[in-house]
């Protein structure tokens, strides 16, 4: 059996960075697909995460570091062959500035699953493990609606479209039940106390979500949630444990990332901050700038991280990222290249 059956990441997770110009209409054609997921930040100035995607319309964006509802915006214009078209707005193409872009493939169109209690809207690549679930909330009793992946997820981010609330970040790692946390807050593991099974406030299986009517995933009337299963060779999502050192931990993910989350999930509070890192702003170790999905702040220059062929290296001592002693952190990885390809040919270190 091959070691993976995705020699390329970036056909499916590709990272995009720009400089604004200030001018109606500005068209992205270097990411390699269409997304379906579209999650920019400005880096050189304080402005929010925007995140779009195309099972709402481009014309949607929620904010990672908010709990405001869904706007309508003109920002995004379209999502096109090779990424999208976008105005003159200052949080994503602001003349002299400069941006990142997180875009994930989907399946490009949509389909009505009704595997659930509930009919959901799907987008789904399962070759990929990602897909882009909306579905009507606010239900006053425990109700599953279908992902579309075949497999069981290992995280998901869902968020009210239509109200004011915390996003809910659900993960299956650091115990047996679904654990979660909130995106936009630098808040620890939350306890699960939950009317489901074991007390958990989301149940994941191969086909369905089961959603607790008290959790953030219920929040509102109009729901989105994304999907990820982990995908040998191209997509890992675990945990560690900080040892305190600025030689810190090695995380080994079986393949040369492309992008990594990090969060303290055992501890919050100031300076927890779910920490992000890519190979196209900087890409050469040590320099890997950090950006923060729960804060606006402009791009950071801790160098808390080395990218490595087969995974990433600690190299900071803070307990907001990674350097911890006995902290617990969830992270979500995403590769540029397996550490061996298909056919077993192995992928050097830069």
């Amino acid at each position: 059996m091959a070691y993976t059956t995705i020699n390329k990441g970036s056909s499916y997770f590709n990272t995009v960075i720009y400089s604004g110009n200030g001018t109606n209409p500005t068209s992205i054609t270097s990411v390699g697909f269409k997304p379906d997921w579209l999650w920019i930040k400005c880096r050189s100035d304080a402005f929010s995460h925007c995140l779009f995607d195309a099972v709402r319309g481009p014309s949607k964006r929620l904010i990672s570091n908010s709990t405001a509802a869904e706007s309508t915006e003109t920002q995004i214009a379209s999502f096109d062959t090779s990424g999208w078209t976008m105005d003159a707005d200052t949080a994503n193409n602001g003349s002299g500035k400069t941006y990142v872009a997180w875009n994930w493939l989907g399946a490009n169109t949509t389909v009505s699953n009704t595997s659930g209690t509930i009919t959901s809207t799907v987008s789904a690549n399962t070759t990929a493990g990602f897909s882009v679930v909306s579905y009507t909330g606010a239900q006053g009793s425990n109700f599953t609606i279908g992902h579309g992946l075949s497999v069981t997820p290992n995280i998901v981010f869902a968020k009210s479209r239509n109200t004011v609330d915390y996003w809910g970040v659900y993960y299956r790692n650091n115990g047996v039940n679904t654990n979660y946390m909130t995106l936009n807050s630098t808040d620890a593991q939350g306890t699960n106390n939950g009317s489901l099974a074991g007390g958990a406030y989301m149940v994941m299986n191969s086909t369905t979500l089961q959603i607790d009517f008290a959790a953030f995933a219920n929040a509102g009337s109009s729901m989105i949630a994304y999907c990820f299963a982990e995908v040998k060779g191209y997509s890992k999502f675990s945990s560690f444990v900080g040892n305190g050192s600025t030689n810190g931990a090695f995380v080994y993910t079986g393949f040369k990332p492309a992008f990594v989350i990090i969060k303290a999930s055992s501890t919050g509070g100031t300076g927890y901050n779910w920490g992000m890192w890519d190979n196209k702003r900087i890409g050469y170790n040590p320099d890997n700038n950090d950006l923060r999905a729960n804060l606006a702040n402009a791009e950071s220059t801790d160098d808390s991280i080395d990218l490595v062929s087969n995974g990433f290296k600690i190299r900071t001592d803070s307990g907001g990222f990674g350097g911890g002693s006995g902290v617990t952190y969830i992270y979500m990885a995403f590769a540029e290249n397996p550490f061996v390809t298909s056919g077993g040919i192995p992928v050097t270190a830069r």
